[in-house]
């Protein structure tokens, strides 16, 4: 292996292993599930030598006639090495199997797992993908849909969600800042190489993701992006995520190829809703009617889809909490009967909320105690700094 990838002596998996997989994965464009079955039944090693002898099916030897016989291993992995990323293979701890399983055991060619993933920055894949969610949507978004998916993102964020996204424009660079906003981690899956950004207006983001999170993709280095790389790109955010969150997608999008990898896998899909007049809501509203996909209006509904019982699904709602969601009935009562400005007696605070005076005398009391209520020379109104409900 190349002395500049230390990837080997650091967790432990043989360099012939490595340098196997970095050959497999830069002589056939994936997905292609003829290869990962050989890979699965052989190993990487034997793999890539019968692969290099021609003796493989003749369906991947016809996908691997352009490059199996150019050996580019060390090339890939020094380049990798001066963009700061890694080679990473199902054989690292931190490969992120149970994301991958779905990719391995479906049924269709189209969805066949990675041989290996480059990867650029700290982060570690396999428990950064354990809490996650895919957040996807159109690159013409509109204000609404940028700004839901930041609100999404950073709420889910916060919970300790991990956020995937592609780095597009639109809808995955405000679910990334989402994330960043509030130092909650993220990632971005690229259809190019580690060591290319793209798109390159969003050099700096992709930046400040790799140096809190990780960067991933499945392309050797020098790859540039393409449309069919964007849609073979889809099927690994739709793994990586425990569910798949389409905040505005237009009538035909790479969103939604994303939904329906995710349904493939197995993977809840959700569609937050917009404005019937808007374009860029059609495909959400699509996959909502057809039942492809759930209604999600806030981040709790997503958690109550992806979260795990006993740690997402036991706590309380981030939403708006007032400070009279704890009040009985009488109390609540009370409370809307007194005024800001106008100290009234409790005689008229009972006659207006409608209870007798003892029940008002006990409210007020509550109320007092949890600062919603201030006496005066024996008429109570509400604090100056509490005047809305």
């Amino acid at each position: 292996m190349s002395a500049a990838d230390p990837a080997a002596g650091r967790t432990g998996v043989a360099e012939e292993i490595r340098r196997a997989r970095a050959y497999l994965q830069r002589a056939v464009e994936p997905p292609n599930r003829d290869l990962a079955q050989l890979v699965a039944r052989y190993g990487p090693v034997e793999t890539a030598d019968r692969l290099c002898r021609g003796a493989v099916p003749d369906g991947l030897l016809r996908a691997a006639a352009a490059r199996r016989g150019t050996d580019r291993t060390d090339a890939d992995l020094d380049a990798a090495a001066a963009a700061g990323a890694r080679l990473l293979v199902p054989e690292d701890p931190d490969w992120p199997a149970w994301a991958f399983t779905a990719l391995t055991t479906a049924g269709s060619r189209e969805l066949a797992p990675p041989v290996a993933l480059w990867a650029r920055g700290p982060g570690n894949a396999a428990e950064l993908a354990d809490r996650s969610v895919t957040i996807v949507g159109s690159r013409a978004a509109t204000g609404y849909g940028t700004h839901t998916a930041a609100e999404f993102a950073g709420a889910l964020a916060r919970r300790g969600v991990t956020v995937f996204s592609g780095a597009a424009f639109g809808i995955d660079a405000a679910a990334h800042r989402g994330a960043l906003a509030v130092q909650g981690a993220t990632v971005a899956v690229l259809a190019c190489g580690p060591d290319r950004a793209y798109p390159s207006a969003h050099t700096s983001l992709i930046e400040r993701i790799a140096a809190a999170g990780v960067v991933l993709t499945e392309y050797p280095p020098g790859t540039v992006p393409g449309r069919l790389r964007f849609l073979v790109r889809n099927r690994l955010l739709a793994a990586l995520g425990a569910g798949c969150l389409v905040v505005e997608s237009g009538a035909r999008s790479g969103s939604g190829r994303t939904a329906s990898d995710a349904l493939a896998l197995g993977r809840p899909v959700m569609a937050v809703p917009g404005p019937v007049t808007s374009a860029m809501s059609v495909g959400c509203h699509e996959l909502v009617r057809k039942g492809r996909a759930e209604l999600v209006g806030r981040p709790e509904d997503v958690l109550e889809s992806v979260g795990r019982i006993g740690i997402d699904l036991a706590l309380p709602p981030a939403g708006e909490v007032r400070p009279t969601d704890a009040l009985g009935p009488a109390a609540r009562a009370v409370h809307d009967a007194l005024h800001t400005r106008a100290a009234r007696s409790a005689g008229r605070i009972g006659e207006a909320a409608g209870l007798p005076p003892d029940a008002v005398r006990a409210a007020l009391v509550e109320l007092e105690e949890h600062g919603l209520a201030e006496y005066h020379q024996g008429l109570w109104q509400r604090p100056a700094r509490r005047d809305g409900p």
